[in-house]
């Protein structure tokens, strides 16, 4: 049985380390809050009550953050780009991790390129860049959300709640290029159907 305990143990510490390697605080949260109960559990059973009220405070913490999380309104809303200074910086700033989902082909200073960024609570959160490929389509060519922002409310924001900015515009249908097997995932929680080379979401 003691070698059950000791198994049990490092279980637990495995998962708390694995959920400091999270970019996303809700995932964060949710690993760490696992981690904890199985600690917690840990405690009880080899007679460490510190260790155990400890750790079920921390699940209690990890509860009421996630709570926050889950229930809290955040304001958004979608920035033009006119003065390129801030989002050249962006743009170089994340371009490696940007580049780890999609193809970042070309520059995107020319002004035939739609550029928007997505604010949440007033902060950069995402950045989309498109541009017209025909009377009824818009091409994404890039759609990001910074690390601290994947919980998909952003996407849910500009493909849901913000469809008729594009719908307004004449367009009938959104096209993307596949990017890697987390983007393609992100594209079809998005509404968004594999055809051929594209990613396809129809507006209406």
């Amino acid at each position: 049985m003691d070698i059950f305990y000791e198994i049990l143990g490092y279980v637990a510490s495995l998962v708390v380390l694995v959920s400091l390697l999270m970019s996303s605080v809700k995932r964060l949260r949710w690993i760490n809050m696992f981690g904890s109960m199985i600690f917690a559990a840990y405690g009880f059973l080899i007679g460490a009550i510190p260790v155990a009220i400890m750790n079920l405070g921390i699940v209690m913490i990890n509860i009421y953050y996630l709570y926050q999380m889950y229930t809290k309104k955040d304001y958004f809303s979608l920035l033009p780009i006119t003065d390129t200074t801030y989002f050249n910086h962006f743009m170089t700033f994340y371009q490696d991790n940007m580049k780890s989902f999609m193809d970042v082909e070309k520059q995107y200073d020319d002004s035939s390129f739609v550029k928007l960024f997505i604010l949440r609570n007033m902060v950069p959160a995402g950045v989309v860049i498109g541009s017209k490929k025909n009377s009824d389509t818009f091409e994404i060519h890039i759609d990001y959300v910074t690390p601290a922002y994947r919980d998909f409310k952003v996407g849910e924001f500009l493909y849901e709640a913000q469809k008729s900015y594009f719908i307004e515009q004449g367009f009938k249908k959104l096209v993307s290029k596949p990017g890697n097997d987390k983007h393609q995932m992100y594209l079809k929680r998005m509404g968004f159907i594999e055809e051929k080379a594209y990613f396809v979401k129809k507006l209406v």
